[in-house]
């Protein structure tokens, strides 16, 4: 099980706000942060943290690397896919029913270029 994802950010101020609005629609708060990293979360669930990378260096994408969100319903996935376009982020692929398991995802990426998606399995 994941525990955590930590996201890279060129812009720490910007990528805040964008994930501070994002997950307060899945009910995530900051838990923690300082002047390098803001971590974000809920009871039960696991941690998406972003930051500046330690080593001082860009950050950049990963390319296969993606953060799934899980949404409590498809129309919970249709809002968070929604909201993150409404902050800035980017279509990359709409919500729908995805695969035999009656999944519905919604893929996007961040204001950074990180590619996340909002799941409801069931």
């Amino acid at each position: 099980m994941v525990s955590y994802v930590t996201l890279g950010t060129n812009d720490f101020e910007r990528a805040a706000k964008f994930y501070d609005a994002l997950l307060a629609d899945v009910g995530a708060k900051r838990l923690m942060e300082n002047e390098r990293i803001i971590l974000w979360g809920s009871p039960g669930a696991a941690l998406l943290a972003v930051c500046k990378p330690f080593d001082g260096k860009t950050a950049s994408v990963g390319n296969g690397v993606m953060v799934a969100l899980s949404a409590s319903s498809p129309e919970q996935v249709s809002a968070i896919y929604n909201k993150a376009l409404e902050l800035g982020g980017t279509d990359e692929g709409a919500p729908g029913s995805r695969g035999d398991g009656g999944m519905t995802i919604g893929y996007f990426r961040d204001l950074d270029g990180n590619k996340l998606n909002a799941i409801h399995m069931g």
